[in-house]
């Protein structure tokens, strides 16, 4: 029975997306700020309870961080879509999660793991911050000098996520998880090869 609770709360995560977005569609920030913080709430439980009991599973490992993105993605999208938020700022996130894609699939098969530092970690709750920030200003139409508070949270949220997917690639290459003849290997020499 336990070891079904986290995966049950990353489920629970992907569910929450449509309802957020659709309270954000038709203005209700209070509400999607009360669900966007229940599945904060339901992924730091999953996190802390899958390490408690050692309930780590296959699907956890692939769903959660997939949830974690999604719902990100998500939010950023319908705030750009609603005008709380510039559309570069959506351009970078989902630039950096395609790269960061191709980047699994292409250790896909060599064991490697690169496990979350804190600054990835800082990323994602200065992002959950700067959304939280614009659900609120916007549902009590805040004008005064905090109006702009979400703005920075959003700056340093980038500018942290880019750092962490410096260090990401830094650490592939330092560390020897890439090989590097992989990427200068000669494909006309092992066809010839092939053929022979």
């Amino acid at each position: 029975m336990l070891k079904n609770i986290p995966n049950a709360l990353t489920i629970i995560r992907f569910l929450l997306i449509p309802l957020i977005i659709h309270s954000v569609i038709k203005g209700n920030y209070l509400l999607a700020f009360v669900l966007f913080t229940i599945s904060g709430i339901t992924d730091i439980a999953d996190g802390f309870i899958a390490r408690k009991f050692n309930l780590i599973s296959n699907f956890g490992k692939l769903m959660d961080p997939l949830a974690d993105k999604l719902t990100q993605l998500s939010m950023l999208t319908i705030l750009v879509v609603k005008g709380m938020i510039p559309v570069w700022i959506l351009i970078i996130v989902a630039l950096k999660e395609i790269v960061m894609v191709c980047g699994a699939s292409f250790l896909y098969g060599k064991d490697v793991v690169v496990y979350s530092r804190w600054y990835g970690k800082l990323a994602t709750v200065l992002f959950y911050l700067a959304i939280v920030c614009s659900l609120l200003l916007t549902q009590y139409n805040i004008n005064n000098w905090l109006s702009d508070i979400d703005l920075y949270l959003y700056y340093l949220a980038i500018i942290t996520t880019i750092f962490a997917f410096i260090m990401y690639v830094k650490t592939l290459y330092s560390k020897g998880f890439i090989d590097k003849s992989d990427l200068s290997k000669d494909v006309t020499v092992e066809k010839k090869e092939k053929k022979k």
